[in-house]
């Protein structure tokens, strides 16, 4: 029955003992179900607005009265639930019933309770609940029928404070119970986990959701903290909590069994149609809990744990609920909750560093924010200050007990690992994040991968570690941090500085393969043999390397700060020299930028001329990219320096190719044709037949560039027909381009529109994003040239999107040419090439 309005007016009374009524005796006799039962309820609420001259009290309005949700009073009236015995006598009050009725109502719910039991034997009375009552109520008498009337225990904590978001966790956890008890409901749950990492709120979450819903189960609830991850070791074994649930469902001492087994079985006849949840917090491991869940359907039975309980899920069919970090708005939230929005909004900027310092851990934020409160006229800066100058950051979040210790509270869960899963772990602590796939943890344990992939997966059913991709692991910094503190005291330093060498040499050769896949012109750098127990990935293509790339470029950016950090110089500009294609066909400008850097400093400092060189031309090529051209060109010319004195040919004629490119960005023409006949020489005179196909097709481009068409056909021609057998398909694809630009030039646009498509097929194929939008800006042109506007415009808008999507300035050049050949002015000639359309 839907909630209604009720008019104006006073209602009288809240009792309904002063009023005129008909007798319902006569209704007694009849009521032997819930179902019937509840329609003598809805009588009285119809009789009740007769005498009133109103309208029925709603479902709102009888939940102001008593306390309970509008839901579970619904149920009631719907005769799906029974209501418990002060409930009823509760509601037939505010009803209206006399006296006389409510003794006689009384009598016919205990009836229908009675009738209920009867149907289902494995019910049995206990205690209290199992001696035959007769009671007067409220000036009636029940009969003497035997009322097995069993306690309602109300054994939930009070919700704890701070509870912020968490949106979806509750969806979840309502969907979970949205079926519960309702007869062939085939979405009905019995048993839901949430698991997450330690300090991540997953009891306050249970509390608050437990709290929320507690009047769905009139029956009761069941509340024991398991400690399976006490500070002290002091677990609840799974005897010591079902004898504390029969103690709480009042069965006398003598009547509780000896032995576990029978003490389950009485627990569990005891639940058996009864509406009740239990909440079982802190659970270890899935033997500590299963004894305590009933098989039935009307209970619903609410684990909290660090580990993930798997077998509950297979075997129990438990729904399995993750609690992860707090959002960043969650965070502040919180934050906010504890210190007054006020304080947050005028310090936004300490407020984030505070969010990002506690990796939005609740815990962590819970800390500083007792921090904050107990000084509330210190500004929150000098707070993110301690966080910035402690000397170990878990220093900062220590809450001045175990329970609000964070690095007290991870120690709960590393302690329960087995030595090879902890000693990985400690391992983790040393690695340069953000995450670790299987074979490069492999490698810094110096392990089978088979073993590692045991060891991770132990990891990350105990929250220390997250697999958040299929095969890939993260950690936030907190324990990343606690990993490391643990590494420092428990691990030899030469273990320590072993296991950084070998992961950076996995990372290393694995990353030298991939470079030379994405460019087999490229010439190799000289690695040092690779420590005992590192085993590279195998990568045998194109695609495999690009692949690994992708997923693994974050990696090796941090891997090239950490090389430095640990005093692995070499191993910091090598890496930096393994991205620089991947990272230029990407428009990562600035990654690529600082990993150079990082990269020349390495080698600066310990005095590796051949990496410095390396360093200094790729660190221009980047500069000249962002449009620092005076570094760029200083870059250059210490390079060719270094590159003159090591006797490296090679690597001076590849830096010529560079500065060549950079001086045909910036329309010298001529000299980037100089640059480009010194390269073409120095590859010719060491028989580099790749390197000789690139310096031709960008003496070819230059030549195109100063109106010397003939020249720039031959060269280019040349240039194709060297890089064929190498499989150099970027160099191919830059040469495709070439020829594109040169017919377009000499008239021949469908000519030019064939060599653009085939350049934009091998772009796309080896990834590379800047130099397909350059080409499409260049075909965009041909297009319009050809009279085909249309084609032009769409050809242009691809280019945009690619170059906002880099966040490249020739976005600029190309929404100006579609600005102006839309509103019919004309593009006014064909858009100039970007740095690398020469390759």
């Amino acid at each position: 029955m839907s909630d209604q309005r009720v008019p104006s007016g006073a209602r009288q009374g809240g009792t309904g003992t002063n009023r005129p009524a008909a007798a319902v005796t006569h209704l007694d006799a009849g009521a032997q179900t819930v179902q019937e039962l509840a329609g003598l309820l809805r009588q009285l609420r119809r009789r009740e607005a007769r005498q009133q001259g109103e309208t029925p009290l709603t479902y709102r309005q009888l939940a102001a009265k008593t306390g309970w949700s509008r839901g579970v009073i619904g149920e009631y009236f719907a005769g799906n639930i029974l209501p418990p015995p002060e409930r009823f006598d509760t509601l037939i009050r505010l009803l209206g019933a006399s006296p006389a009725e409510q003794g006689a109502l009384a009598t016919a719910r205990d009836r229908v309770e009675e009738r209920r039991r009867n149907t289902n034997p494995e019910h049995p009375p206990a205690g209290r609940a199992g001696r035959a009552t007769v009671r007067a109520r409220a000036g009636g008498t029940r009969v003497g029928t035997p009322a097995a009337r069993l306690p309602v225990p109300r054994q939930l904590p009070p919700a704890l404070p701070g509870f912020v978001g968490r949106a979806a966790q509750l969806a979840q956890l309502d969907a979970g119970c949205a079926g519960h008890g309702t007869p062939g409901c085939a979405e009905s749950t019995t048993t839901m986990t949430l698991s997450g990492t330690a300090g991540v709120g997953k009891t306050t979450l249970a509390l608050h959701w437990a709290h929320r819903v507690a009047d769905r189960f009139p029956d009761g609830q069941l509340y024991v903290d398991l400690r399976g991850f006490d500070a002290t070791g002091a677990v609840v074994t799974a005897a010591e909590a079902v004898r504390g649930f029969l103690e709480a469902l009042e069965v006398p001492p003598e009547r509780i069994p000896t032995h576990l087994p029978a003490q389950v079985g009485l627990y569990r006849s005891l639940l058996a149609g009864r509406r009740m949840l239990v909440l079982l917090d802190n659970a270890r491991d899935v033997e500590q809990v299963r004894p305590l869940l009933a098989g039935g359907p009307s209970c619903l039975f609410l684990v909290t744990s660090r580990n993930r309980l798997a077998g509950l899920i297979a075997t129990e069919g438990a729904r399995q609920i993750a609690v992860d970090l707090l959002s960043t708005a969650e965070a502040w939230q919180l934050l906010a909750r504890r210190l007054g929005a006020a304080r947050l909004t005028g310090e936004p900027q300490a407020v984030e560093e505070m969010i990002e310092r506690c990796v939005r851990l609740p815990l962590a934020l819970a800390v500083l924010a007792a921090r904050g409160a107990a000084h509330p006229t210190f500004p929150l800066s000098t707070i993110v200050a301690e966080l910035r100058e402690a000397p170990r950051l878990l220093d900062s979040f220590d809450g001045g007990d175990t329970g609000t210790d964070v690095q007290s509270v991870f120690s709960w869960s590393y302690r329960n690992l087995t030595p090879p899963a902890a000693r990985l772990f400690r391992l983790l602590g040393s690695h340069p994040g953000p995450d670790v796939g299987i074979a490069a943890a492999a490698s810094l344990a110096g392990l089978p991968r088979s073993q590692v992939s045991r060891l991770l997966a132990e990891l990350a059913h105990a929250h220390l570690v997250t697999e958040h991709a299929p095969g890939r692991f993260t950690a936030h910094d907190l324990l990343r941090a606690y990993a490391g503190e643990l590494a420092e005291s428990l691990d030899p330093a030469e273990e320590r500085q072993a296991a950084v060498r070998r992961g950076l040499d996995h990372y290393l050769h694995t990353a030298h393969t991939a470079a030379l896949l994405l460019q087999p012109g490229r010439d190799p750098v000289v690695l040092a043999t690779a420590l005992p127990g590192v085993t590279p990935e195998e990568l045998t293509d194109h695609a495999a390397a690009l692949a690994w790339f992708t997923t693994e470029y974050p990696v090796l950016l941090a891997a090239v700060s950490h090389a430095r950090r640990t005093g692995f110089d070499g191993h910091a500009w090598q890496l930096a020299w393994t991205l620089v294609d991947f990272l230029q066909r990407r428009g990562n400008w600035l990654d690529l930028a600082a990993a150079q850097q990082a990269a020349l400093a390495g080698a600066q400092r310990v005095g590796d001329r051949a990496g410095q060189a390396n360093a200094h031309r790729d660190l221009a090529r980047v500069l000249c990219r962002l449009g620092r051209l005076d570094e760029a060109v200083a870059h250059y010319r210490e390079a060719l320096i270094l590159f003159a004195a090591l006797g490296d040919h090679t690597g001076q004629a590849r830096t010529h190719r560079a500065f060549g490119a950079m001086f045909d960005g910036l329309g010298r023409y001529a000299e980037a044709l100089e640059h480009g006949q010194r390269a073409l020489a120095l590859y010719r005179a060491a028989g580099h037949l790749a390197g000789e196909a690139s310096a031709r097709n960008g003496v070819g481009w230059a030549h195109a560039q100063l109106g010397q068409y003939g020249p720039a056909l031959e060269h280019c021609s040349q240039a194709l027909a060297l890089l064929r057998p190498t499989g150099d398909r970027h160099g191919e694809a830059n040469t495709w381009d070439s020829l594109g630009f040169i017919h377009d030039r000499l008239g021949q646009h469908r000519r030019a529109i064939r060599c653009y498509g085939l350049a934009l097929a091998l772009y796309r194929r080896i990834g590379d994003r800047y130099d397909e939008a350059d080409t499409l800006t260049r075909l965009g042109a041909t297009r319009q040239a050809a009279g085909d506007v249309p084609g032009a415009l769409r050809t242009w808008r691809r280019a945009l999107d690619i170059f906002d999507d880099l966040g490249h300035p020739d976005a600029a050049r190309v929404r100006d040419l579609l600005t102006r050949v839309t509103v019919g002015t004309g593009a006014g000639g064909t858009p100039g090439p970007g740095v690398e359309g020469s390759g």
